[in-house]
């Protein structure tokens, strides 16, 4: 073995014996460095004569090249044996389920207002939508609640800069403005026929919403959904009421296990009114009576307040909470529940 051929196999020795990379660096120094013994080599060639100088640079060359392989080979072997190891301490166990997409569905209380629109809306009834920051007049005076009116004090709630005529708008306190607005543009429509002494075709409308006021607890929020429903026509009577919401309630409920009673009350917006109750045959609720609405003939101030005269049209109207009804349909305790978004709750009415 000659001297090139013996420092190839001594440089693949020590690059095997390299186990880091700062190790092979240093190794590969002491072949292929400035001081290393290939450089050595390769400088001592200027001493040669040509003809040798020719040979022997040829033969240096190609131990320097066999060097740079091993150099090579050894380098990659390190970085695939590095790999190795993070691929083991990075490992995924492939074995474990997957984590499952589950299908987004409906908020409980938007079941419940699809169901009551479609329910009603086999009725004849429309669905109408307003704003949720209201102007006092629709919200109060033109559902005859003027400024000093004691009633106000239930609504006391949320107002925002704005209005007019020195009132502040506010978030509305029932969805009952929107049936102003309904009404009026409804009579607007037909007015000429008004005028001429014909049958306007009735207002039949409901409206459900998100509402506001100052109130939380177990069945209160500060915001909570209401369904608010009028008919108004020549001769719409409190007997129409108790038909209408009879078959709303059973159908919402799915039962025609039972009964509603209406008790005298007051709303400044109808006259006379009533609270209407509800009691079911059979379940945990049965033989209770438990408060679901409140309702009654418009008042006249507020048919005028349509742009109608009160000697001609007549009708009813009520409102009941989408929150309460749906605790109900669903055995829920706890208002507070459908809205703390804890999917654990809300996945169980998909």
């Amino acid at each position: 073995m000659n001297q090139l051929d013996s420092i190839v196999d001594t440089a693949r020795t020590s690059f095997n014996e390299a186990v880091t990379p700062a190790d092979l660096e240093n190794a590969k120094a002491g072949f292929l460095g400035k001081a290393g013994r290939i450089t050595e080599l390769m400088k001592s060639l200027a001493r040669l004569p040509v003809d040798e100088k020719k040979l022997r640079g040829a033969a240096v060359n190609v131990a320097k090249q066999a060097i740079e392989a091993a150099l090579t080979a050894r380098r990659e072997a390190l970085a695939g044996a590095e790999l190795q190891v993070q691929l083991q301490a990075e490992a995924l166990d492939i074995s474990l389920p997957g984590r499952r997409r589950v299908a987004g569905g409906l908020h409980p209380v938007s079941l419940s207002t699809e169901r009551i629109e479609a329910i009603f809306g086999s009725m004849g009834f429309e669905v109408a939508q307003g704003p949720e920051i209201e102007a006092d007049w629709f919200n109060f005076t033109a559902l005859n609640t003027p400024e000093d009116h004691p009633a106000r004090s239930m609504h006391d709630t949320f107002y925002v800069e704005g209005g007019t005529s020195g009132a502040p708008n506010l978030l509305r306190t029932h969805t009952s403005p929107v049936q102003i607005r309904h009404a009026v543009q409804h009579v607007k429509k037909y007015r000429n026929l008004i005028d001429a002494g014909q049958a306007m075709p009735e207002i039949r409308v409901i409206v459900p919403g998100r509402c506001y006021r100052v109130d939380s607890d177990a069945t209160h929020s500060p915001m909570f959904h209401q369904v608010e429903g009028l008919w108004v026509g020549e001769n719409i009577s409190f007997k129409d009421l108790k038909v209408v919401y009879l078959d709303f309630i059973q159908a919402f409920f799915e039962t025609k296990d039972l009964d509603i009673r209406f008790r005298p009350s007051f709303f400044p917006f109808t006259e006379p009114s009533a609270e209407i109750d509800i009691m079911f045959g059979t379940g945990p609720l049965k033989g209770r009576w438990l408060e679901v609405s409140g309702s009654g003939q418009v008042h006249p101030n507020v048919i005028r307040n349509m742009g109608l005269d009160p000697e001609r049209y007549i009708g009813f109207a009520f409102g009941s909470g989408i929150d309460r009804l749906t605790m109900l349909r669903y055995g829920v305790d706890d208002l507070r529940l459908f809205f703390d978004g804890d999917i654990r709750f809300l996945s169980q009415f998909q």
